[in-house]
């Protein structure tokens, strides 16, 4: 049996499932079998269900069927956004004044150029990453859409330059590497540098269908081209076509914190510019870390992390001692709540409860 991306087939054969995967961990709200899927959706974010079941040893039926259960429930889902190089892209850190926390972060989080949105315990109160056309829209943006908000108190941004590694290249490591070596999909993380001008932005049919995908990235190519007024066919080789090209993004997200990846860390770290490049490849291979990328200002290199509770911390802490002794961590901030992860926005848990459609600042 064939079936697309997006088809849920009708039947589902639970006799492949066994008791122990079939029910919820009540402490993570995942099966091992739920982990397993959401990691081979990351290594082949739109591979059919028939492929996804080979690996993972069920048919196509309760592959799909499973996934739309976690999708149903906001604890995973799959999304799509502009590639590294057509964005300007800064990371933002935000001090409200007193009692005007809960208003400045309500409102970012309310900004469709805003893609991501971390309430932090450290010297800022909201760790944000924005998207521009350029660098002087960027500047607006910021100083204008963030710093003129009643409430504000101060903002310092990081320009992103080159991205070693981010949450499309991130997995959760629950296949076994043969498992997922049959699933093919794209390579691990490798460098891109962000854009810092317009004219490589994607045309009007290639943002239509990336704004489709980041609602829901496994629409079946009928769908894609119904809700973008394209052809099936034009659907499928324009996609097709941003894919081969690199003009597009596609992952699997996940509510991580009930994945049991409890606490978010954000590391702000210096290291030699003669091993940025060598230090920034290496460390976006790391299982902890969720996103690495070189930035502007003192400390130039930023690394985001996903860590199994505060006691993980240490440890984690001393591998990078271990692994990269040129390497200094400047600074450590813990997330308390991601309010928003490109786009989606989040509850307490991490579940997916809702979307702001990705956009440019018009200013």
């Amino acid at each position: 049996m064939t079936v697309n991306p997006g088809e849920v087939p009708e039947t589902l054969d639970e006799d492949l499932i066994s008791p122990d995967s079939r029910t919820p961990d009540s402490a993570t709200g995942f099966t091992e079998l739920d982990l397993a899927l959401v990691d081979a959706l990351q290594a082949a974010p739109r591979a059919p269900w028939t492929r996804i079941g080979r690996a993972l040893g069920v048919d196509a039926t309760t592959a799909a069927r499973r996934f739309e259960r976690l999708r149903a429930g906001g604890l995973a889902w799959v999304t799509a956004y502009d590639a590294a190089k057509t964005a300007t892209v800064a990371y933002v850190e935000v001090r409200c004044r007193p009692r005007a926390f809960d208003r400045v972060s309500a409102a970012v989080t309310a900004l469709p150029w805003v893609f991501g949105v971390d309430e932090t315990a450290g010297d800022f109160d909201l760790f944000l990453s924005v998207a521009a056309p350029d660098l002087p829209s960027l500047g607006r943006a910021v100083h204008g859409g963030i710093g003129g908000l009643r409430g504000v108190r101060s903002t310092r941004t990081r320009l992103g330059i080159t991205l070693y590694g981010e949450g499309r290249d991130w997995r959760m490591r629950a296949m076994n590497p043969a498992e997922r070596a049959g699933l093919g999909g794209p390579p691990g993380p490798h460098p891109r540098s962000y854009s810092t001008h317009l004219h490589e932005r994607p045309g009007p049919q290639d943002q239509a269908l990336i704004g489709a995908l980041g609602g829901d990235g496994r629409l079946g190519y009928a769908e894609l081209g119904a809700r973008t007024g394209m052809s099936e066919h034009t659907a499928r080789r324009r996609l097709q076509r941003m894919i081969r090209d690199g003009d597009i993004s596609l992952r699997c997200d996940l509510a991580h914190p009930l994945a049991g990846l409890s606490t978010m860390v954000v590391y702000r770290t210096s290291v030699p510019h003669a091993l940025l490049e060598q230090t920034g490849n290496a460390l976006a291979r790391l299982e902890q870390v969720r996103m690495c990328v070189s930035v502007s200002g003192p400390y130039n290199l930023l690394v985001l992390v996903w860590l199994h509770g505060l006691g993980a911390v240490d440890p984690f802490e001393a591998l990078l001692a271990e692994r990269f002794p040129a390497l200094e961590v400047r600074d450590r901030t813990v997330s308390l709540f991601s309010r928003k992860r490109m786009g989606w926005l989040l509850d307490e848990q991490g579940r997916a409860e809702g979307r702001v459609p990705l956009g440019l600042p018009e200013l």
